[in-house]
Formats: structure tokens, C-alpha cells, sequence
């Protein structure tokens, strides 16, 4: 079965400039369209480092609170009597 495809009447000139408009606007939506998956990727990224270095600042928390506690138990048994 085979398709009818419409023609337009009318010189090509007519719409040559349209279509190469639309193949424009088309690249451009292409173009666009693969700057934000780029974007994205870089930005998913950038998001993984700020949890890897979230993750480094609560360990190094952690550390000095136990060190501090650390030395206020240790004070506490050179002032305790045995």
C-alpha cells in the first residue's frame, strides 16, 4: 500500500527558507537538549563529592570529640584515687 504524500503547489523557493528554519530550531533543541544531559552529569558529580566530603567532616568530628573525650577520661583517672 503505498502512501500519498501530499505536494504543495507553488514554486520550492516558497518554503525552502521554512525548512531549513525548522532544521534549525531543530538542531538547536538537539544542541540544548544534550547540554543539560552534560549538565546533569556533571552536576549528579558534583553532588557525589559533597556527600564524599560531608562523610570526611562528620568522621573528622567525630575524631576530635573523641579525642577530647578521650583526655577529659584520662584526667578524670589521674585525679581519681585507686
Amino acid at each position: 500500500m503505498s502512501e500519498h504524500v501530499p505536494t504543495r503547489g507553488g514554486s520550492r523557493y516558497l518554503y525552502e527558507g521554512f525548512d531549513a528554519a525548522a532544521a534549525r530550531i531543530e538542531a538547536n533543541e538537539r544542541v540544548t537538549k544534550l547540554q543539560f544531559e552534560a549538565l546533569e552529569q556533571r552536576l549528579g558529580r558534583i553532588e557525589q563529592a559533597i556527600e564524599r566530603l560531608e562523610k570526611r567532616l562528620w568522621l573528622a568530628v567525630y575524631g576530635v570529640v573523641g579525642v577530647i573525650l578521650a583526655q577529659g577520661i584520662a584526667s578524670l583517672m589521674d585525679i581519681a584515687p585507686t
